[in-house]
C-alpha cells in the first residue's frame, strides 16, 4: 500500500468516526441489521435514494471502507474533487451512459471491495421507493458478489430536492439480509429485479417504522 492510499484510509476512518458522532447528536441516527454487512469479500449495496445525505448515512453504518458512485460533474470543483477522491468515489458521466463508471465499479467489486449504488437512478420526489433500474444485475452476475438491500428513511424529510441545506430529522437505516450468489444464480433477470425491489422496499418500510417511533422518544440512539 502506497503512502497516498494509506493517507486516504486514515482520513476516511477519522472523518467517519467524527460524522458518526455528529449524526447521533443532531439526527438521532439509528441502524438495524449491521450484522448483515459482509465481514470480508466484495459486496454491492443497493439502497433507496432520498437525498445527498444517503452515501454518508449508509457509509456510517459499515465498518469497512465503501466506494460509491458520484456524478462526474462533482469532480470539476477542487475542494469537492479532493473530498470525493478521499472517500473513494467513482465518477459517473451520465451524459455518456456512465460506462466508464460501471467498469470501475466492476473492477472494485472483483477486488473484493464494497460498493454502494442507488438503483433508482435519482433522488425520490416524494420520499417513497421508486422502481429499481436493472443495471445492478449485470454487476452482480459478473462480479460474483452478494447484493445487500438497504432501506433508509428520514433523509428526504431532512434534505428534500427543493431544500438548499439539510435540517435535523430522525434518521434510520436498515441493512437487509444479503442475496447470495447461489440465490442470484437461481433467478433470471426479471425475477432478480423483482426480488431486490421487494427487499429494498421491505428494508425501507422497516426504516420508516423505526423512524416514526423515534419522532418523540427519550433521547436514545445507537449505531453500534
Amino acid at each position: 500500500m502506497n503512502r497516498h492510499s494509506l493517507d486516504k484510509r486514515i482520513f476516511y476512518s477519522v472523518v467517519r468516526n467524527g460524522m458518526r458522532l455528529i449524526t447521533i447528536l443532531f439526527f438521532r441516527i439509528r441502524c438495524t441489521g449491521r450484522e448483515n454487512w459482509p465481514k470480508e469479500g466484495g459486496g454491492l449495496a443497493c439502497a433507496n435514494h432520498q437525498s445527498f445525505l444517503d452515501p454518508l448515512l449508509v457509509g456510517l453504518t459499515c465498518d469497512r471502507r465503501m466506494s460509491y458512485l458520484a456524478r462526474k460533474s462533482l469532480f470539476k470543483f477542487g475542494p469537492i474533487r479532493s473530498m470525493t477522491d478521499y472517500f473513494h468515489a467513482i465518477p459517473v458521466d451520465r451524459e455518456r451512459g456512465g460506462l466508464a463508471g460501471l467498469k470501475e465499479t466492476l473492477k472494485r467489486l472483483k477486488k473484493q471491495e464494497m460498493v454502494l449504488i442507488f438503483p433508482e437512478g435519482t433522488r425520490t420526489k416524494d420520499g417513497q421507493v421508486r422502481r429499481l433500474k436493472p443495471g445492478f444485475i449485470s454487476l452482480a452476475r459478473r462480479s460474483g458478489v452478494p447484493l445487500i438491500p438497504i432501506g433508509l428513511d428520514g433523509a428526504f424529510q431532512s434534505w428534500p430536492r427543493t431544500q438548499l441545506l439539510p435540517w435535523p430529522q430522525p434518521l434510520h437505516v436498515v441493512i437487509g439480509k444479503p442475496l447470495t450468489q447461489l440465490e442470484i444464480k437461481e433467478l433470471d433477470d426479471e425475477q432478480l429485479l423483482a426480488e431486490m425491489q421487494k427487499r429494498v422496499e421491505l428494508a425501507f418500510q422497516k426504516a420508516n417504522s423505526h423512524k416514526q417511533h423515534a419522532l418523540f422518544p427519550k433521547f436514545r440512539v445507537d449505531i453500534s
